[in-house]
């Protein structure tokens, strides 16, 4: 590529989700020496879409929501990413979380762009009935975004299987024909996969394997740390143990739970399943949620949300390997100061990458009308996520540079190789 790329201006605020994850662009950008114009291109969303959803809840009473739609890029396919339900949605974090799905499919050689949506709105107050009307308004707002090859949602913070569902009827209905494949992470009842649920948490036991093979580390001799008990975080604490490794702590909003002798993760997801938090388990003592992470531990899985690792505790962490489950955990002030202390970070974009992954063998199963069994999706994640970790050590490893950078420069020479053999239609 032609060497013109022009440094940017200075980021004003590193911790905002956006512009963190422009500091790690702006260093792979770098290296890979991206001219501007394409720099400007990759950097930029190309579309956002902002709807309200007015809503009769079930008081009479008319509430009005906000939702949004960014699709970042959609240069190797359609764009795909989830949508969430939280009342801190902004545009800012679903531009970043947009821009991690484009690079987060490139990295895993999965045709689809990057996309994200979300809604502001607090699920845990909200009625069945309530969260079924929001879902199928806004789908129905975003009737000239959403397609089975144009782009794709799912589930993500505060939306399940069921909400998909929805989704896909309304648009299904819209449409004058069943299109099961508009989304993914759907009920298998009605086109979806095997293996889906467990799929970003069993990435994240695959790699942070692949990682302690690098470090001569042996399952059986390793404490894990797992913040986050939703989906991602109790499923990789599940398969983390059944590796042999040593559960020693786990969280979730109602704190920490720390026992040195090994948590029963069976137990704590049973625990959860009848009473939906982690508040009362037995199995553990109380600690804080900075206490957590500062833990004695050989590898943390941080899989709760947004900027947990900071520049303020990046300096307190103890554990070898930080394997990040959630998206955007660890701030960019945070990432030299980690490095600097020799710890490997697997970054967002790959080490819960096998949840988009196997959206894609989902969709792709959908296309075609015809289901694979668990274990051949399994043993395709492993090869797709093992290849990956692969690839990317080995670019950090000749560029001398960390495992997240390494993954962008990866991720990002994908796309904008793509957008120059396409070329730009004008």
């Amino acid at each position: 590529m032609t060497t013109e790329y022009k440094e940017p201006g200075p980021v004003l605020d590193q911790d905002n989700p956006f512009e963190s994850m422009m500091q790690r662009f702006d260093k792979a950008a770098e290296i890979l020496q991206l001219e501007k114009g394409v720099y400007e291109y990759l950097k930029t969303p190309v579309k956002q879409v902002t709807v309200s959803i007015p809503i009769q809840m079930d008081n009479g009473q008319v509430e009005l929501f906000e939702g949004h739609r960014v699709i970042h890029n959609d240069i190797l396919g359609p764009s795909k990413g989830g949508i969430r339900y939280a009342p801190d949605v902004n545009i800012d974090e679903v531009k970043a979380l947009a821009a991690w799905m484009t690079w987060k499919c490139a990295l895993l050689s999965v045709p689809f762009g990057g996309a994200k949506g979300g809604v502001k709105c607090d699920p845990t107050k909200l009625t069945q009935v309530e969260l079924e009307k929001i879902t199928r308004r806004y789908t129905a707002n975003m009737m000239d975004v959403f397609g089975d090859d144009k782009d794709i949602p799912a589930p993500d913070m505060g939306t399940n299987e069921q909400t998909m569902a929805w989704l896909m009827d309304t648009y299904s209905m819209h449409m004058r024909k069943t299109v099961s494949g508009v989304v993914t992470g759907k009920p298998l009842l009605i086109g979806g996969s095997l293996g889906r649920r467990e799929a970003t948490g069993r990435g994240v036991m695959i790699v942070t394997l692949g990682a302690m093979e690098k470090l001569g580390m042996k399952p059986k001799e390793t404490t894990v740390v797992v913040q986050g008990f939703g989906n991602v975080g109790s499923i990789s604490a599940q398969l983390m143990k059944m590796q042999g490794c040593k559960v020693v702590g786990i969280s979730d909003v109602t704190g920490g739970y720390f026992n040195k002798r090994g948590i029963d993760i069976e137990k704590a997801i049973d625990h959860v399943s009848k009473n939906k938090t982690l508040g009362g388990f037995d199995g553990a003592d109380k600690i804080t949620q900075s206490e957590l992470l500062e833990l004695e531990c050989d590898v943390l899985i941080p899989a709760a949300k947004e900027d947990q690792i900071t520049q303020k505790n990046a300096g307190k962490i103890k554990a070898k390997i930080i394997s990040e489950g959630a998206n955007g955990p660890t701030t960019a002030k945070a990432d030299p100061i980690l490095n600097d202390r020799g710890i490997i970070v697997i970054p967002d974009i790959l080490a819960n990458a096998g949840g988009v992954t196997v959206s894609y063998f989902e969709w792709v199963q959908d296309r075609v009308g015809y289901f694979w069994s668990l274990d051949r999706v399994n043993r395709r994640l492993e090869r797709m996520m093992k290849a990956s970790f692969d690839n990317v050590y080995e670019t950090a490893a000749k560029h001398k540079v960390s495992l997240r950078i390494g993954a962008y420069v990866v991720a990002i020479d994908r796309v904008a190789r793509t957008l120059k053999i396409r070329g730009i239609y004008a």
